[in-house]
């Protein structure tokens, strides 16, 4: 894990990977508890029997909001940014799906620091972001979060 305290210790690490998180397991048990959330039953995430007979891929699959609402639980495995007043998720861009993560896979992250920028002493970041899936030569997706860091000195 990166350990980040200010600004300038953040500033260092541009245009490089700060780190890979842990490997999850996506169970159907947190798929239907993301349905529930998001109102979102489609079939192909929520149904493992029809998921087996009519999805091309046997199995019932994540939400892909499923796997970018795990941004700040991996950036957190990555990261350990210290000697902060207040964090603010400020925005997620360029985020494309290339592959469905199907039940039962196991996704990691893998984050670089893409750019930086002190406004007026709020640091602002943008972490280029890849969401591997194990044995999986696509991603489940590449993109961007961006986090505005109050700094406390």
């Amino acid at each position: 894990m990166k350990i980040i305290n200010n600004h300038a210790e953040f500033e260092a690490l541009l245009g490089l990977e700060i780190g890979v998180s842990d490997w999850h397991t996506i169970t159907q048990q947190q798929i239907n508890q993301f349905a529930e959330a998001t109102i979102d039953h489609q079939w192909i995430h929520t149904d493992p029997e029809r998921a087996k007979t009519e999805s091309p891929f046997k199995a019932t699959i994540a939400h892909g909001y499923l796997t970018v609402s795990l941004l700040p639980y991996f950036w957190h495995q990555i990261a350990d940014v210290r000697n902060l007043k207040m964090l603010i998720n400020y925005g997620v861009e360029n985020i494309r799906f290339a592959q469905p993560v199907v039940v039962e896979s196991r996704v990691r992250l893998i984050a670089r620091l893409d750019t930086i920028a002190n406004l007026r002493g709020i640091t602002k970041a943008t972490i280029g972001v890849t969401m591997e899936i194990e044995n999986e030569k696509k991603p489940a997706y590449t993109g961007a979060v961006v986090f505005l860091y109050h700094f406390k000195s």
